[in-house]
């Protein structure tokens, strides 16, 4: 079978034209300097993802990458050895990976040994913004290049293993087969000409080449030969005395669409690789340029923590690298030419499989993390985004939840509507008219929603003629809420999404209204307040609890989970909550049963099915995390929040550098084997929480009104945000302590008049943890949490959960004052966790108080 295109790929490099390879002169980058970055030593079993709209690379921080030009898996299993001459060892180059930096789109490994080292670049092109002008050349979406010193003349083999693998659910069509074509350089090394594989599938429109200059092939099977595969090896010269400072890529092409097999394509296929190596220098310098810029209209934060403000810059370049371009149709397919840009879920290698982590389109996934991208002000993007789920609404007004890049592209005996996907979850519809107002309200574009209100009312319509018990609240009968598993029986109505539903009502009456579509507008206000009511029948009077969801009989199922925290996603006033008694839910939420040093489990521990390395049985999801972190701050409860959300800040040094992870463990500090090291929604989960809930930052520009409630941690006296945006216009925003408040001034960032500036209370007593340490990689937890805290004019309480008989020293301030020394609490004698109420007054002596 891979014989049969032998007579195609192994035409001669007379048939294919005379393209050369040449290594490609060193190049300024002059806007290098202005792009964050991230330095750290490399350590080899941590995932590395490198992202953007046409192209991943993925792999490991040993640099055993696999290259995707989306959405095929080009190679994989990427290795490196190097032969210095007249030093008889072969250099085994991944285990010596030293250190890793990041820049977005752009990242580079070295390796390093003692006569030689080795740099490898990895670059993928960002999303051209709508509107903007194309780039200056042909986007390959992906590219690898060698930057190479040696102490002498040495031998570089690159080994890698061909794939073609279109992205998962598509057909897969074996092991390509590949020959070899020189593409020689008249300045290299006689045996080492320089040339490129060509690899093909059975499929006759799935073929590529991949080449380098200065190189040679490694062994191919011939012909005579039984059928075996071996991986393609580049054997490269390097001589220090004419190659110092030149750099040696790394290039591949695909088909296509509506390109076949063919000696005409191939030739061609040469053509883009040596345009590519021309063109390095200028994929290199327009990512950095892009990046540079990147800020410019975006929000980045002043703060006395300057990590804290790096994270928050790495959460938005962590979401906006989860765009991807959707292509399909065009010349040779019968189908017109698409392009248009949605939002992925996650990354991760695909390793054996041809499933790049979560590497396709959601839904809620999306919807989820709008709310970050509208905090951030980055309106245009949140636009493609529901653009994007507009086009794939159903008839019936249900919102998608999974669409493969492959989706449209499926053969036709295997559509993608007959897997069980697209429309499988039941919450991304009432996300999507949550995500519709907020959007509204940061962006002032009415127009948008008046273009697409019939699409609006058809998802309010859904939600309201799906309630199979006629309670008048959305349920689970139109697919998951949250758990796609769980403990017979799967839940009937989970409290989730019910919540989402009276806030999606909300929604619908606030978005009515700029309709001026009064009927709608009332309807909506009357759902709101109905299923609320219905929620308050989850809570158990006797623990304050509310309940998982609801069994089709009625009963309840009280499991103690994250969950029901979605409810105190939106500032609302107690009694217009979803929840409004959720203190016991609250303390239960940062409580050792469910809160762990690294972020919020799925449920309690004292569950008897609870598992920790489960996905949805008492794993933790940065996504949950979030979530209490939101509930904490709008509860007003700053001190548990900011223990909660800074256990996702960190997460953004602890394994993929710059980005959040999918899920790790409940019973130690470590990401599962399978989780996206590139999450949408977990980034995401450090944005929301911080602009809106620590900063209290909500905008309206319908009403042109912007409102700061700020809940600083104890230990700032201030902190300044930049390019707020609301609708066209952005402004700056400064928070400075006088005495027991805030005061707020807001200022224009773009040349508009300022804002009239606020004055915001402030707690007469904060406080905040003084050892709040990280945890680290093995750890069980057994740091500090606080259970509750209650303000009042002249004290604070609150409840300290840490081991028996520690002490736990805390930073106090008292009427804007910030105590000159930690206070320290003593513990009660106990194993594990046990508490203490605390209360801190606001004047006299603190020592004693507590």
């Amino acid at each position: 079978m891979l014989l049969r295109y032998a007579a195609i790929v192994g035409l001669s490099s007379a048939a294919l034209g005379h393209a050369q390879l040449t290594p490609v002169a060193p190049f300024q980058r002059p806007d290098e300097a202005r792009v964050v970055s991230i330095t750290q030593a490399a350590i080899a079993a941590k995932p590395l993802t490198i992202t953007g709209a046409r192209g991943a690379i993925l792999g490991e921080q040993s640099g055993v990458i696999e290259l995707w030009q989306l959405p095929v898996k080009v190679f994989s299993d990427l290795h490196l050895k190097a032969q210095l001459d007249g030093y008889t060892v072969p250099i085994d180059l991944n285990p010596g990976a030293a250190t890793v930096t990041v820049r977005p789109g752009h990242t580079v490994l070295t390796y390093s040994f003692a006569g030689i080292t080795v740099r490898q670049h990895m670059l993928v092109s960002p999303a051209v913004p709508a509107g903007a002008p194309p780039l200056p050349f042909d986007d390959p979406g992906a590219i690898v290049y060698f930057e190479i010193d040696s102490v002498r003349p040495a031998t570089l083999t690159v080994t890698l293993t061909p794939n073609l693998q279109q992205m998962w659910p598509a057909p897969q069509y074996g092991v390509p087969g590949a020959g070899w074509i020189p593409m020689p350089d008249s300045a290299a090394p006689k045996d080492f000409p320089g040339g490129a594989y060509t690899v093909a599938t059975d499929n006759p429109a799935l073929f590529g080449m991949i080449g380098m200059p200065k190189s040679r092939p490694g062994d191919i099977p011939v012909y005579q030969e039984h059928p075996q595969t071996l991986p393609l090896q580049f054997v490269v010269r390097y001589d220090p005395a004419v190659d110092r400072g030149r750099l040696f890529p790394l290039l591949s092409a695909v088909a296509k669409p509506g390109e076949r097999n063919s000696a005409e394509a191939f030739t061609a296929m040469q053509q883009r690789l040596v345009q590519q190596a021309k063109d390095l220098p200028a994929i290199a310098n327009a990512i950095d340029r892009y990046y540079a810029h990147f800020f410019d209209t975006r929000l980045t934060a002043h703060t006395p923590d300057p990590r804290f403000d790096e994270a928050l810059k790495w959460a938005e370049l962590s979401v906006e690298d989860s765009q991807v371009e959707h292509r399909t149709g065009g010349p040779g397919t019968g189908k017109p030419a698409l392009s248009e840009t949605g939002l992925v879920a996650g990354w991760f290698g695909s390793y054996d499989s041809a499933r790049p982590g979560f590497g396709w389109y959601f839904g809620r996934d999306t919807l989820w993390s709008l709310y970050a991208i509208d905090s951030y002000g980055d309106t245009a993007l949140s636009k493609r985004a529901l653009e994007f789920l507009l086009h794939r609404q159903r008839a019936d007004g249900k919102m998608m939840h999974e669409f493969s890049q492959m989706a449209d592209d499926l053969p036709s005996n295997i559509p993608w509507a007959s897997f069980p996907y697209e429309y499988a979850a039941a919450d991304a519809t009432p996300l999507f008219l949550m995500a519709m107002r907020d959007y509204v309200r940061t962006s002032g574009d009415t127009a948008f929603l008046a273009e697409h209100w019939d699409a609006v009312k058809r998802a309010w319509n859904f939600e309201r003629t799906h309630d199979s018990d006629g309670d008048g609240v959305y349920d689970n009968s139109q697919g998951t809420g949250w758990v796609e598993n769980w403990q017979s029986p799967m839940p009937h109505q989970e409290l989730y999404l019910a919540a989402l539903d009276a806030e999606a009502a909300r929604a619908v009456a606030d978005l009515a209204a700029l309709q001026h579509d009064t009927a709608l507008e009332q309807a909506g206000r009357q759902s709101a307040a109905h299923i609320q009511s219905v929620i308050e029948t989850y809570r158990d009077p006797a623990t304050g609890l509310y309940a998982f969801s609801k069994n089709s009989n009625g009963s309840f199922d009280r499991t103690l989970t994250i969950y029901p925290s979605v409810a105190l996603w939106e500032p609302h006033a107690p009694a217009a909550a979803a929840l409004t008694q959720p203190a016991a839910m609250l303390s239960g939420w940062t409580s050792p049963d469910l809160a762990t040093d690294w972020g919020t489990r799925a449920i309690s521990t004292a569950t008897s099915f609870y598992d920790p390395i489960s996905y949805h049985m008492g794993s933790v999801w940065p996504l949950f995390t979030g979530w209490n972190a939101m509930a904490q701050y709008n509860a007003d409860r700053p001190a548990a929040a900011w223990l909660t959300l800074q256990q996702n800040l960190r997460l953004t040094w602890a394994q993929d550098p710059g980005t959040v992870t999918e899920v790790l463990s409940g019973a130690f500090y470590q990401p599962l084997g399978r989780s996206s090291a590139h999450q949408l929604w977990s980034s995401a989960m450090t944005l929301a929480p911080t602009v809106r809930g620590l900063f209290g930052i909500h905008v309206d520009a319908t009403t042109h009104t912007l409102q700061v409630h700020p809940h600083l941690p104890a230990t700032w006296n201030g902190a300044e945000l930049h390019n707020i945006r609301m609708g066209a216009a952005l402004y700056n925003v400064a928070i400075t302590r006088r005495g027991a408040s805030y005061a707020v001034a807001i200022t224009s960032a773009d040349g508009r008049p300022s804002l009239p500036p606020a004055v915001s209370p402030a707690p007469a007593v904060e406080f905040e943890l003084a050892d709040n340490l990280a945890p680290m990689p093995g750890d069980a937890t057994q740091l500090p949490h606080i259970t509750d805290e209650v303000y009042a004019a002249d004290r604070t309480t609150f409840t300290l959960a840490a081991q028996g008989g520690s002490t736990v020293s805390l930073r106090v301030r008292r009427r804007g004052v910030l105590e000159p020394a930690a206070l320290r609490i003593v513990m009660p004698s106990g194993t594990g966790y046990v508490s203490r109420n605390v209360t801190l007054l606001a004047s006299g002596p603190l020592d004693g108080q507590h």
